[in-house]
């Protein structure tokens, strides 16, 4: 895996449709759409937030697998900041090119190389949701106009297709943790 550079805040690369004409009905509209969409996107209400099944992974046990569980921490970690990443950027840059399925989305070993490694990949998945939830709550980001690079997509269906995927990860995360005897029980 390529080491990840620490930037600040970089602005898209692409911005996605903005809406033309509609300043004062469709956004006035959104808005609580955008409200409750970055609240679904940042996690709680009826969940854990991601990095909170993060970063209090034990650093022995990041690439260990549980018994009757496919993934390790690692490779569960890995896999929603690429998704995520991938989701993004498609949502975003219309020159995007996703990586093969499935195995793109995979990182190649069961656990990090290092300890910089996984601190890496919090950060961009940290800095991914960012950045998508700045993109929908952007009153000038059009949720529903279809991406011209995609095949009917908006942001809207990315955001939450996003929002489900991470949840459903997240739940694996914390049966994971769990079966390590490592989630901090109540």
């Amino acid at each position: 895996m390529k080491k990840l550079k620490k930037t600040k805040n970089k602005k898209p690369t692409a911005p996605a449709k903005i809406a033309k004409g509609k300043k004062n009905g469709t956004q006035k509209r959104d808005a609580p759409l955008r409200k409750e969409l970055a609240y679904l996107l940042k996690g709680g209400g009826a969940h854990v937030h991601f990095m909170d099944a993060i970063e209090g992974f034990p650093e022995g046990k990041r690439g260990t697998y549980a018994q009757g569980l496919p993934h390790t921490g690692w490779q569960l970690l890995e896999h929603a900041r690429i998704a995520q990443w991938d989701i993004l950027e498609f949502s975003r840059n219309p020159k995007h090119v996703s990586p093969e399925f499935p195995e793109g989305y995979w990182p190649k070993t069961p656990a990090p190389q290092t300890d910089e490694e996984w601190k890496d990949s919090m950060y961009a998945f940290r800095r991914d949701l960012r950045e998508m939830i700045r993109l929908v709550e952007n009153p000038r980001t059009d949720l529903h106009e279809p991406l011209s690079h995609g095949e009917g997509q908006t942001i809207l269906r990315e955001a939450l297709v996003l929002a489900d995927h991470n949840s459903y990860h997240l739940g694996q995360l914390i049966d994971l943790r769990r079966a390590l005897g490592s989630w901090p029980e109540e």
